[in-house]
């Protein structure tokens, strides 16, 4: 997977400082696969651009004014694919399905500007 995006939409608890998040929506993915022998590249396909199905769950936590960490988990649901692989010359040199389904975990800090009794973000006058 050389690249990917989620369109996706939650909803979620929040208790004190604390919120828990479903979500879902929709993934968008760039692949390219290789077959390599000894480091060198045998063959590849075509790069391929699918969508598909995502659902995740998260955690975040705010530690301090305007603070927060957070962890997340989501899973790509991608169609299975016969893709044929093909040496630099064009020729055909196998046939393999590949799973498309990935699994990501994210983990990250926050910093809110501005918000409800912080005031703005400092900005130069003159």
């Amino acid at each position: 997977m050389d690249a990917f995006g989620l369109f996706t939409g939650q909803v979620g608890y929040a208790w004190n400082n604390a919120l828990f998040y479903v979500k879902g929506g929709a993934a968008v993915v760039d692949d390219r696969h290789d077959i390599l022998f000894g480091g060198a590249v045998v063959a590849s396909a075509n790069t391929d651009t699918r969508w598909g199905a995502t659902v995740g769950v998260g955690l975040e936590y705010g530690f301090a004014p305007n603070w927060s960490v957070g962890i997340e988990y989501d899973h790509l649901f991608l169609d299975n694919r016969t893709t044929a692989f093909r040496t630099p010359a064009g020729v055909v040199f196998a046939n393999d399905r590949i799973n498309g389904d990935a699994d990501l975990i994210m983990a990250r800090i926050n910093y809110r500007f501005g918000g409800y009794g912080y005031g703005a973000p400092v900005a130069a006058r003159y």
